[in-house]
């Protein structure tokens, strides 16, 4: 069975409302004002939550590393990965104050802890960790996270299905098992070759588990095509501008189009309905009409015996059905019936 849980008052999985995570990121660019201008975004979008990055640049990486080839190209620079993320950080004391925000904004506050002091920092604040792919082979930090017992959203860019294994029992071992796992490519932008949607799809079934879609594609097709198929989560990187210095701004939407993504995405699994074939409520009625029933194809005496000659099938549908056609043959009239009149179990 299907496993569902909550993050905060959002059911997630079969049948659920597809759960939107607006992926502020560091997109802030080191700005607390600039952060809650995303949270305003991404409550006016319809997003269901907004999700930032929790770090302190000494703890997350060595000095002197290189930045990546996409990280090259988004800030037209080469430098270190320590130097672009010190301009990325926020002080602790500012993401319980965007927690604060959010509150009043009735919009729920995620952020991703990236160190083990940031997880116990984080863990009042959010009602679900969420787990970035550079962290699904740190199996200490997955314990650690698996203990503080609340849901898990675990993003699997760059893993083998072998490696998410490894991560999913980790945190099973834990005592914990509430997980929904997201496919994703780390590339900004991914190109769309490497999407690859159907291993979401491979998440479902190989670990009965909520799964859904994190987005680095330019534009909103891909993640609308993810809720289609059965997400029961997206995440996509949002901006005010996507001019604007740092790493992630070109590979994410501006406000109005994610604001159309939501749309569009709340449209789709509305098309989705539950999956149960029977008629709507409309089509009750509309059938009524449009399918046909077994008439009379001339006048009937009372006491005639009644042939295949005398029957038509025509519409409306309020009749007796054309699948008793042959029931009703040989049978004698009760009473008269007029031609294109409707036969019925009491006429005959």
């Amino acid at each position: 069975m299907l496993i569902k849980m909550k993050i905060a008052k959002n059911f997630i999985g079969k049948n659920q409302q597809v759960f939107i995570i607006a992926e502020a990121g560091v997109n802030h660019n080191g700005k607390l004002a600039l952060a809650k201008k995303l949270v305003d975004a991404a409550k006016k979008a319809g997003a269901d939550a907004v999700k930032f990055q929790t770090f302190k640049a000494e703890n997350l990486v060595i000095k002197n590393v290189k930045i990546t080839n996409y990280q090259k190209r988004n800030l037209g620079k080469n430098e270190t990965q320590l130097a672009m993320l010190e301009k990325l950080e926020l002080q602790y004391g500012d993401f319980v104050k965007l927690k604060k925000y959010c509150d009043k904004k009735k919009i729920i506050f995620l952020s991703a802890p990236h160190s083990p002091d940031a997880i116990d920092f984080l863990e009042p604040l959010v009602p679900a960790f969420k787990v970035g792919s550079g962290d699904l082979t740190n199996l200490p930090f997955l314990e650690k996270i698996a203990q503080k017992k609340k849901p898990i959203i675990l993003s699997t860019g760059m893993a083998t299905l072998k490696e998410v294994k490894e991560a999913v029992r980790v945190i099973k071992r834990k005592g914990n098992k509430r997980i929904i796992l997201l496919h994703c490519t780390t590339n900004y932008p991914c190109p769309l070759p490497e999407v690859n949607l159907r291993s979401m799809l491979t998440l479902k079934k190989e670990f009965n588990l909520p799964v859904g879609y994190s987005d680095h594609t330019q534009g909103n097709i891909v993640p609308m095509m993810a809720a289609l198929i059965g997400a029961s989560v997206i995440e996509k990187h949002f901006t005010l501008d996507k001019n604007l210095p740092g790493p992630d701004h070109k590979a994410s939407l501006d406000p109005a189009e994610f604001k159309e993504m939501v749309k569009v995405i709340r449209i789709a699994q509305t098309v989705l309905g539950s999956g149960s074939k029977k008629p709507t409520k409309s089509e009750e009625e509309i059938k009524k009409v449009i399918r046909k029933s077994i008439v009379a194809s001339r006048d009937i005496n009372k006491g005639e015996k009644i042939s295949e000659s005398m029957l038509s099938i025509k519409r409306p549908g309020t009749g007796i059905e054309p699948k008793y056609f042959n029931k009703i043959i040989d049978r004698k009239a009760r009473q008269n019936i007029k031609k294109d009149e409707l036969i019925s179990w009491k006429k005959i």
